[in-house]
């Protein structure tokens, strides 16, 4: 069975909206798009770059799907235009769509089934911004790793990661957080199988 990897770009107050443009998700008259602009740095390319290295297959919510559908494929150099471009995307949305760009399959009404049959048949199947699409997978516990950029930065409004709550559920870091240049950390977790547990304070002093 694959992986599914989430990979989102957020804000310290848990901001994902529109990270990439003005015109990305103007929703609810946000008036941030582009926040992650000014913030890109050489590592966070080479990072991102290489995150896609093993990537075999997209997984995308609509809107993510028709922006990258508008860019992607007139770019014709480059490894990640290359790849990107030449992977299997899986595409969900409710309403029927023409998708033009090329190896484009949109999923089934049932996505949480859709979703367990994608990860049979590629073994790294990322998701990259698709907000909507992401509280569906956390709800579900249909993602196997959280790679979470947090940029410096506080935005007060717009659309959170974890905006209607979440299934709780525990996380383990699978490496040393990696920090930018300009202030950005990458976070890369994994979900674990166990409920989150507590505890006191003084109990773990007395350890």
């Amino acid at each position: 069975m694959g992986l599914i990897h989430i990979d989102l770009f957020t804000t310290l107050d848990g901001v994902a909206q529109a990270p990439g443009g003005p015109e990305e998700d103007p929703e609810h008259d946000f008036k941030f798009g582009g926040w992650q602009a000014p913030l890109i740095d050489e590592l966070v390319g080479d990072q991102v770059e290489s995150g896609m290295t093993k990537m075999d297959a997209l997984l995308l919510g609509r809107r993510t799907y028709d922006i990258f559908a508008g860019y992607w494929p007139a770019i014709t150099e480059g490894f990640i235009a290359e790849h990107m471009n030449r992977v299997p995307k899986y595409v969900a949305s409710r309403q029927p769509r023409s998708l033009s760009w090329a190896n484009s399959v949109q999923l089934g009404p049932e996505t949480e089934s859709e979703v367990r049959k994608i990860r049979d048949r590629h073994t790294n199947i990322h998701v990259i911004g698709s907000l909507d699409l992401v509280q569906t997978l956390i709800a579900h516990k249909l993602f196997d790793q959280l790679n979470l950029w947090v940029y410096p930065i506080v935005l007060g409004a717009g659309k959170k990661v974890f905006a209607h709550g979440a299934v709780p559920t525990s996380l383990r870091l699978i490496e040393p957080a990696i920090t930018s240049p300009n202030g950005a950390v990458l976070l890369r977790y994994m979900r674990s199988l166990e409920h989150p547990q507590t505890g006191t304070m003084s109990e773990r002093r007395a350890e």
